[in-house]
């Protein structure tokens, strides 16, 4: 451990949680979930774009998704954009090689004992609920991908741009802001392509559900901003005041 570098080490663990975290929200977030209920309230009922009795059903990947912009705004305020594209990219390629290998999973002839399991005094299909549970649909794949790629490059760029502007100044100005900025695009893009072009959804439709879907991602969005100081503070500590200082310097655009 001695032989590594403080700063390599803080990239090394700040890119695995990230890229764990990407992972992770691309396979949770075919269950679908009641915020409302969740929280042990009833269901709103909202209308928007003449789309009636709309309410807060979310993918489960939104738990680990405002994890992920958090992490990037950390790692691009000490490493810059490099460091945040570098990240992105790899787990924009490991996102689909996990997909592919999915996918060759699900196309493995299944052990006859394995098929069929008792469940609560009945019965279930194994293969067929691997197969629905981990086989999402080609245009939902790739609408949560170009969604997670657009939304990181977004999100470095109007970071820096606020610390260009701010002089490095208003930690909670360039977070949140690059946050609800890249969330909304986000939030537009995955259903864009994964129900619009794929599923022929109405724009009306497209629009109602995107708008709920990001006023849930700005809620979260704001409520975490305290986060990035204890994170920051943690990571000071581990760094020392001079690394630190140096790093942040350096990972801002000239």
């Amino acid at each position: 451990m001695n032989s590594f570098k403080k700063e390599h080490i803080l990239f090394l663990i700040l890119g695995c949680f990230f890229i764990a975290n990407a992972l992770v929200a691309e396979f949770i977030g075919v269950k679908i979930f009641s915020v409302e209920e969740s929280l042990g309230f009833d269901k709103f009922d909202i209308n928007l774009f003449g789309i009636e009795n709309l309410s807060f059903n979310m993918s489960a990947g939104v738990l680990m998704w405002p994890v992920v912009f958090i992490m990037t705004d950390i790692i691009n305020e000490y490493f810059g954009t490099k460091g945040v594209k570098l990240l992105s990219y790899i787990a924009t390629v490991l996102i689909l090689y996990a997909f592919v290998m999915v996918f060759w999973g699900m196309n493995l002839t299944p052990s006859d004992f394995w098929i069929i399991k008792p469940l609560n005094g009945g019965e279930i299909n194994m293969d067929l609920a691997f197969n629905n549970i981990f086989g999402q649909g080609l245009w939902i794949i790739a609408g949560s991908i170009v969604a997670f790629l657009v939304g990181q490059l977004v999100d470095v760029y109007v970071f820096q741009k606020i610390k260009q502007k701010t002089g490095g100044k208003a930690l909670w100005a360039r977070a949140t802001g690059s946050t609800v900025v890249s969330q909304f695009i986000d939030s537009f893009v995955v259903i864009l392509i994964a129900f619009y072009l794929g599923a022929d959804w109405s724009l009306s439709l497209v629009l109602a559900i995107g708008f709920v879907n990001y006023t849930y991602k700005f809620i979260i969005a704001v409520m975490l901003t305290p986060i990035l100081y204890v994170v920051h503070y943690i990571i000071d500590k581990f760094l020392g005041a001079e690394l630190s200082e140096k790093l942040r310097s350096q990972a801002l655009i000239k």
